[in-house]
């Protein structure tokens, strides 16, 4: 499965697009990959996979998460909104 499609279906999961849930992750202090996936697990019933992929993307960004692991192209602000 491609990271995008971690995005993706962690959002299809919770309702929440990806850069929300960057958002919320800042809005409650969360820096740590350990402490974001089991916020993510806990509260919004993530499995470890989706929860991972949006934990690394939290704590890298997602210029970084797009280089290294979506060919320099990844969409965060949900299914609804264009891709470009």
């Amino acid at each position: 499965m491609s990271f995008q499609a971690y995005l993706d279906n962690a959002e299809k999961q919770s309702g929440i697009t990806p850069r929300a849930f960057m958002e919320l992750a800042k809005t409650k202090n969360l820096t740590k990959p350990a402490e974001i996936v089991a916020w993510l697990k806990q509260d919004h019933a993530l499995g470890h996979g989706h929860a991972t992929a949006l934990a690394r993307l939290i704590t890298k960004g997602p210029e970084f998460v797009a280089e290294k692991h979506a060919g320099g192209k990844l969409h965060i602000d949900g299914l609804a909104a264009p891709r470009p």
